[in-house]
């Protein structure tokens, strides 16, 4: 059995994306299947592909950027919450009934979303589970400064206002993370987002250790 738990979803052709947003592409460019001296590809996608970083910069204009997020805020102990259960947005409530401990600064959230990463190329959801504007108050009254969720986005599509308030108090968001094996509890994250000079997001390899 492994000790980490890869919950990062494989960026590939035909990955689903924000609606509007940039498919992902693998060009081919050499390849010794056809007589070259080696395998070189180029790729070209959206900054929030696949699992990815939101930096404060991603909504809010004088935030920090994706180099200026210090290594340690991306590894250290984190604790997932098991909301598979909830067929609606995620309220306040249920955040103060899922039995999160006092001292988790970064919340992952399972939710029923995770299923849909058995096919990373099925159309884009707008029917995704997501974080009501009072949830991400909570966790911001709590001291949570690291938030992943399952799927595109921290909120519904409709709305940016849990963007705004967490990337504006500095905090950070993890998105399209596919916690399908992952159960309740606490873990240590590794999250290694792609180290772009004042990036607004990049794709990211996210692990979890027990």
């Amino acid at each position: 059995m492994s000790l980490l738990l890869d919950v990062t979803v494989p960026l590939q052709e035909g990955i689903v994306v924000w609606p509007g947003d940039e498919s992902f592409q693998h060009t081919v460019k050499h390849s010794t299947g056809q007589g070259d001296f080696c395998n070189l590809a180029a790729y070209r996608f959206s900054s929030h592909t696949g699992t990815h970083l939101d930096p404060p910069f991603h909504f809010i204009h004088e935030g920090r950027k994706l180099d200026q997020i210090r290594p340690e805020e991306l590894v250290g102990p984190c604790w997932v919450a098991d909301l598979s259960h909830l067929d609606r947005h995620i309220t306040a409530e249920d955040l103060e009934a899922a039995h999160i401990p006092p001292f988790v600064r970064r919340l992952l959230l399972k939710t029923r979303n995770s299923a849909q990463w058995a096919d990373p190329t099925a159309p884009f959801n707008a029917h995704f589970l997501a974080l009501k504007v009072d949830a991400v108050r909570w966790a911001m009254d709590r001291g949570v400064r690291l938030i992943g969720i399952d799927y595109a986005s921290l909120e519904p599509i409709d709305s940016t206002e849990g963007h705004e308030l967490f990337l504006g108090a500095d905090g950070l968001i993890l998105e399209n993370l596919d916690l399908r094996e992952a159960t309740q509890g606490a873990y240590e994250m590794l999250c290694l987002p792609l180290l772009v000079a004042k990036g607004d997001g990049a794709p990211a390899r996210v692990m979890l250790r027990r």
